[in-house]
């Protein structure tokens, strides 16, 4: 396994982030447990979670927390597991209907993290990240309410998910003028299809010094041959989800995509893993396996070599946003 520092931090984490949001809804325990432990065999020390992971239906609170709850056992079984993880979870979304249990205020970040904290059966959280940004709390109510959970033990680092590029800045400014780290890291949708954290995000994480977690690094599948599987009658989970408002203006290129794998003599979904490696200021994109064999196949993007011509190459194939801004629009 190859390992990172996250961001500007001392911390060290795999190069592959192990996402849970399958476990509970797709995935059931005793095989999450299974993919659990091969992860940690193979060396991945770091998994993401969410609180209100553990659904099929995002306005159904009934198992809201479950995947957190299969972490949790997953720990209690003891053996060092979770000595050995690096474990990140987020908050910001409903957890009920009742006012206050989402979103970032001082209480709710209070309440939200001693619920993870029971659900996981652990005393501390190791990166603990807002799901969204909160337009309507002030930050320094947010940083004061982060700052108490770190004196107390509960948390060690902050991290953001689904921020803008400013919303990164506004933050870490924030908790400069308050003397505090800040944020460590940004966990974004980032993928060929979606790039359009090259313009703005990127660039914020890498001058303030946070480690990029990619989301969806498929695309919901399509990224991973899914073309090949559909002209095999295989099911497809690209069809699903964002993907399917996507998946014929994608065509074109998904076709050049697997081609061009295809001549490599690889895995398109490996591939598109081994490329966000390449990408400044990325740390760990997120697997999320629904099996053993997802899991099996994301290890492979680690011995991937992309040179200069793969890079430029794919780059044709997916321009993405044309460099960072201004410069990609402006003269």
């Amino acid at each position: 396994m190859q390992y990172a520092q996250l961001g500007r931090t001392g911390l060290k984490v795999s190069r592959i982030c192990l996402g849970t949001m399958n476990f509970g809804p797709l995935t059931g325990e005793a095989d999450s447990f299974a993919i659990m432990d091969r992860a940690l065999d193979e060396g991945i020390n770091f998994f993401d979670t969410a609180n209100v992971y553990g659904v099929r239906n995002w306005d159904d609170y009934t198992d809201k927390g479950n995947t957190e709850r299969i972490v949790g056992n997953w720990f209690a079984q003891g053996g060092g597991r979770r000595e050995k993880t690096v474990i990140a979870t987020k908050l910001f979304g409903e957890m009920s209907a009742w006012p206050n249990d989402g979103k970032l205020s001082a209480l709710n970040i209070r309440r939200a993290c001693d619920a993870s904290l029971a659900r996981m059966q652990t005393d501390y959280i190791d990166i603990y990240q807002m799901h969204h940004v909160d337009r309507l709390t002030p930050w320094d109510e947010i940083w004061e309410a982060m700052e108490v959970l770190r004196m107390q033990g509960k948390i060690l680092y902050v991290g953001s998910s689904n921020f803008a590029g400013w919303h990164i800045a506004q933050g870490q400014e924030a908790a400069n003028r308050r003397g505090q780290l800040g944020l460590v890291s940004e966990q974004s949708i980032y993928n060929l299809l979606q790039r359009t954290v090259e313009l703005e995000v990127l660039p914020a994480c890498e001058f303030y010094g946070l480690g990029v977690i990619p989301w969806s690094p498929l695309h919901s599948g399509l990224l991973g041959g899914a073309l090949r599987k559909m002209a095999d009658g295989g099911a497809v989970r690209a069809l699903t989800g964002r993907a399917k408002e996507s998946f014929d203006k994608a065509r074109p290129a998904l076709e050049q995509w697997e081609s061009f794998c295809a001549e490599r003599g690889e895995d398109p979904a490996d591939t598109a893993i081994a490329w966000l490696l390449t990408r400044p200021a990325v740390t760990s994109p997120i697997v999320g396996p629904r099996t053993m064999h997802h899991l099996e196949g994301a290890l492979r993007a680690l011995e991937i070599t992309l040179d200069d011509s793969a890079l430029a190459r794919i780059d044709e194939i997916f321009p993405g946003p044309g460099g960072t801004a201004p410069e990609a629009y402006a003269w």
